[in-house]
């Protein structure tokens, strides 16, 4: 991914979103032809020259020093997701900063994190990897998820091609608005932090071939963290689930990430997911979808 085009294009669409009034500026009354700030607002607000916040947002972020970042982050109100991602971007802009990749392009999943999976009996308990693939899981996962395995004979299973290319996807997320926004802002934020991952590009580069939706959510540059929260899925043998997950990164995996949802105690969630776990133990297609997606390159 071309880097200049991607900062120019991220800082265009956050000053964008910004208007003077959020920003404390009183505009008394001119007429506007941006629709948030001006660039020499941002400059102002950031304690820059105009031409040198012009040249970074046009693309050039080399050499520029963190204390410069953090002051746009400041002026155009960057969340923690926001102010990484720019990090990232000024990263990957100077090559000698350039980290190793987060992904393990030939690693398996290790046996001692399927064996943590599998100690998790009355949770879905999964890994996926930076390209939202489902690389590994408990059984309650794997049947929560069928939905996946039962729309496509690619191992393994893909987050993303599931919500913009699977029909069913819209059945099985009931906000499916929600649910293409954040998994978008997931890949946008992953594609900061690793710009040369090959396998990454190849997957935005097919999605936005075969879906105009994602094409829309890809355009926006939103980025997002995605650690805890609450989801809500419609699963086809026994109904509605809302679960919250806590996502954490494993620094001895690189590239790989693992979610656990749970469900409130008392609530028809947790019956609905003892009945998931019956129906898991009866069916065996969720299982052998495992031992298919657990055999793949991570």
């Amino acid at each position: 991914m071309d880097n200049r085009s991607e900062v120019r294009e991220f800082l265009m669409s956050r000053r964008a979103r910004v208007t003077p009034d959020r920003a404390g500026i009183e505009t008394f009354g001119d007429r506007r032809r941006v629709p948030g700030l001006r660039r020499e607002e941002v400059a102002r607000l950031a304690g820059l020259s105009v031409d040198y916040y012009t040249r970074l947002e046009r693309g050039n972020l080399r050499g520029v020093s963190d204390a410069v970042l953090e002051a746009i982050a400041r002026a155009l109100m960057f969340d923690a997701a926001e102010r990484e991602h720019l990090f990232d971007l000024a990263r990957n802009a100077n090559p000698a900063g350039v980290r190793a990749p987060r992904e393990a392009a030939d690693a398996t999943v290790r046996p001692e994190l399927q064996y943590l999976l599998d100690a998790i009996q009355t949770a879905p308990a999964f890994l996926q990897n930076n390209r939202m693939d489902l690389v590994a899981g408990n059984a309650l996962a794997l049947a929560m998820y069928s939905p996946l395995y039962a729309g496509t004979t690619i191992r393994p299973v893909n987050f993303s091609r599931h919500i913009f290319l699977d029909p069913s996807a819209r059945d099985f997320y009931p906000d499916w608005d929600r649910a293409a926004w954040t998994n978008v802002t997931i890949l946008r934020r992953e594609a900061g932090r690793n710009p040369r991952d090959k396998r990454l590009q190849a997957l935005v580069g097919e999605l936005s071939t075969q879906s105009v939706e994602f094409r829309e959510y890809w355009a926006a540059h939103d980025v997002r963290r995605h650690y805890a929260g609450q989801k809500t899925f419609r699963h086809p043998v026994v109904g509605g689930l809302e679960l919250h997950y806590q996502t954490l990164e494993l620094d001895q995996d690189p590239g790989l990430s693992m979610t656990v949802f749970v469900a409130t105690p008392g609530s028809p969630t947790e019956e609905s997911l003892r009945l998931l776990a019956s129906w898991a133990m009866t069916e065996d297609a969720p299982r052998t979808a495992h031992r298919a997606a657990s055999t793949e390159r991570a």
